[in-house]
């Protein structure tokens, strides 16, 4: 039967078939596997049963989960992000809750193959590679390439908005749109790019563009043209160039030096600044060999594999050793070789900057808003003294001079005096660019360095080392630390310092303004560590200082207004997971710096977590999760960085892959290399769903540029 989709009631034919069909296609494969709805009744549903369903049964649906909800087996066992999510749970931990019985080593096992297999429908010899939306270069992707291209550095914060973030960075293609605004800047960018490298006309220098002396004839000047663009276009691309586009850019450098006045190296610079708007350089495309017809996958080409790896590992362009590879074929061979010449590469510092900058939120460091003097206070003591004074300088002022006495205006300077004091000794706590710089350069160095040296990545958590300059160790209160440069320090024995969590850029982009955030910080730690943030809080939560006041004027510590707030049904099951691990850091004020009190009250750092582990500082919970923890970590690292590799979020086809990955770290202790290679030789980075990529041999003959 034919449906005319051009008409209202042909497009709702249309929609119909595909609902049908859909539909026909889950039940047909329901039906084609019989056995998966048979271990799932046989084998997990009784595991459900017994240790899932009093809270996601019988009426209870915690997290919005009732497995007794549906209104077959089959239609709950359709439901793979469902599945995905109660995987997570089981793996971290946090399902069941401690106070039930967890499920058995075999339990664990039956249940976590049964839905990979079953409900996933994973395959490990073949999983799926997933889709990856198209996606334009970034503010520092366009930096470095317009760098590697021209050799000019091009200023994109001062030039470009702000580049959208998904899933915690800013190099995802469902978020990297293009507005208006934005298309103009691209043009405006092109035309002063062009101008700073480019020369107008034969100068000293200019043989870099123009290698040899323009020839006399048209003909002639118009194949040397073709020459020079296609050179350039194909570095710009990222891939040669078919002849129709070299062709266009030649036809155009003509229109422009073939005018009165007009150089031949003004109309190749035109055409320069038109490739440089071309959707072909602002956006990174990925193209497929040649597959069979029944293949749902399909290997990218060189070049493709040679732009994934050059953006994942340096945020630019390939350079020439991998265009060569690209050009002869033998990228993948050579694969190993050329991950460990890039990771040695000065680029590789995008990785750290641009990978750890947002996962570890380093970058963040340079915005934070902190009010140093306000920290300091809330840290100490109400000072009544400091309260009388003010009242008595105060009516000192108001007496008149003629009538103050000696004695008064003696007193009325010394209190003056100590005000002075005052003021600069809390102004001295200020988080000034020096200080916020070195302490974005710590974290960023720790994260380099382990990278560098193939350490275990475990050290973010725990360590007996740091970076410092004498700025940043005095802040830190850590003797023998001298100059402006930073240096590896050991850190003293049994020093609470060592790790991200302890670092003064994770404990700064935590917290208020003015004090320290339990909530921000144990949401760190679930987000960017364990990898199982909780949902987003429900609406009209009163803010924390409000918590249990009641009109009351006593001051709440954070501690304090937190127990109040956790006795809130609503805002329990969340806070059980996040406070426990944020009011360990609570010996930290929002600077970073060593406290003992809050508000005058010693500061409480002992805990337990959701899991049931028993801690009494931050030392403690740093080994819990260094140790007892440390799949969680390896599998949270490993999402976040496929995600940054991939640039799109992952899901549940992901699985398999993440789950060798994880399995590799495990038995290395943690290497870099392994976790970077896995995600390299991965089908997730080296493979393409059929259906989306455009084929290599057919790219760019319908295009002008």
């Amino acid at each position: 039967m034919a449906i005319d989709c051009g008409t209202n009631r042909g497009k709702w034919g249309c929609i119909l078939l595909v609902f049908t069909s859909c539909c026909l296609c889950l039940h047909s494969a329901l039906a084609e596997d019989p056995l998966a709805l048979a271990q799932f009744q046989q084998q997990i549903k009784p595991i459900l049963e017994e240790k899932c369903f009093d809270c996601h049964a019988y009426g209870m649906q915690e997290g919005s989960v009732a497995f007794d909800g549906f209104e077959s087996d089959e239609a709950l066992i359709a439901k793979p992000e469902l599945w995905y999510r109660a995987l997570r749970m089981l793996r971290s931990g946090l399902m069941p809750p401690a106070e039930m019985p967890p499920l058995s080593g075999e339990e664990m096992q039956q249940v976590e193959a049964w839905i990979k297999s079953s409900v996933f429908h994973g395959d490990p010899q073949n999983p799926d590679p997933g889709h990856v939306t198209l996606r334009r270069l970034n503010r520092v992707e366009y930096r470095n390439t317009i760098r590697d291209l021209f050799g000019v550095e091009y200023d994109v914060q001062e030039n470009f908005p702000q580049d959208d973030s998904g899933h915690g960075f800013d190099n995802l293609g469902e978020v990297l749109t293009v507005s208006p605004l934005l298309l103009e800047k691209y043009l405006a960018a092109a035309r002063e790019i062009v101008s700073k490298a480019v020369p107008k006309e034969a100068t000293p220098g200019s043989e870099e563009f123009f290698p040899r002396p323009i020839p006399k004839g048209a003909s002639a000047r118009r194949a040397y043209a073709r020459g020079i663009l296609s050179k350039f276009a194909s570095r710009a691309y990222r891939r040669p160039v078919d002849s129709n586009t070299t062709e266009g850019l030649a036809l155009l450098a003509e229109s422009v030096y073939s005018q009165p006045g007009g150089t031949f190296e003004g109309g190749v610079a035109e055409a320069m600044a038109a490739v440089l708007t071309s959707p072909r350089f602002l956006f990174r495309e990925d193209f497929t060999e040649r597959t069979s017809e029944n293949s749902d996958y399909a290997e990218l080409d060189d070049y493709s594999l040679a732009t994934r790896l050059s953006y994942f590992l340096w945020s630019t362009m390939p350079d020439e050793e991998l265009f060569q590879l690209a050009a002869e074929n033998k990228l993948r061979e050579n694969l190993p070789a050329q991950l460990e010449r890039m990771l040695k590469s000065g680029k590789a510092i995008e990785l750290t900057r641009n990978f750890a900058g947002q996962w570890l939120r380093s970058r963040d460091i340079e915005y934070v808003i902190i009010n140093g003097p306000e920290v300091i206070r809330h840290d100490i003591s109400p000072d009544v003294d400091l309260d009388k004074k003010r009242k008595r300088f105060r009516h000192l002022r108001r007496i008149p001079d003629a009538d103050m006495t000696v004695v008064e205006r003696e007193e009325l300077e010394k209190i003056r005096e100590e005000f002075i004091k005052f003021k600069q000794h809390f102004e001295s706590y200020e988080l000034n660019r020096d200080l916020r710089h070195a302490m974005r350069q710590e974290t960023e160095l720790v994260f380099e360095t382990i990278v560098r040296e193939d350490r275990s990545v475990l050290e973010l958590l725990e360590s007996d080392y740091t970076f410092l300059n004498e700025r940043l160790a005095k802040h830190y209160g850590i003797e023998g630390v001298k100059g402006d440069e930073m240096q590896r320090v050991v850190l003293p024995e049994g020093s609470l310092r060592g790790g991200i969590l302890t670092q003064g850029t994770m404990l700064a982009v935590t917290s208020n303004p003015d004090r320290t955030s339990p909530v921000k910080r144990g949401l760190y730690i679930l987000d960017n560590i364990l990898g199982t943030p909780p949902p987003p809080p429900p609406p009209n939560i009163p803010d924390l200082e409000d918590a249990g006041s009641g009109g009351e004027k006593r001051v709440f510590t954070v501690a304090e207004a937190l127990a109040v707030h956790r006795a809130e049904p609503l805002c329990s099951s969340c806070h059980n997971r996040m406070d426990p691990l944020g009011l360990a850091l609570e010996q930290f004020n929002a600077l970073g710096i060593i406290r003992e009190t809050d508000h005058g009250k010693p500061v409480v750092t002992a805990g337990e977590l959701i899991t049931g582990e028993q801690f009494t500082d931050i030392r403690e919970l740093k080994r819990i999760l260094a140790t007892e923890h440390r799949q969680e970590f390896y599998r949270c690292l490993t999402e976040k960085m496929l995600i940054y590799a991939l640039g799109r979020g992952i899901d549940y086809h992901d699985i398999e892959t993440i789950d060798a990955i994880v399995e590799q770290l495990e038995s290395s202790g943690g290497r870099p290399s392994v976790l970077i290679k896995g995600i390299v030789d991965s089908a997730a980075f080296q493979k393409c769903r059929v259906a989306k990529p455009l084929v290599a041999e057919t790219r760019g003959t319908d295009r002008a540029f």
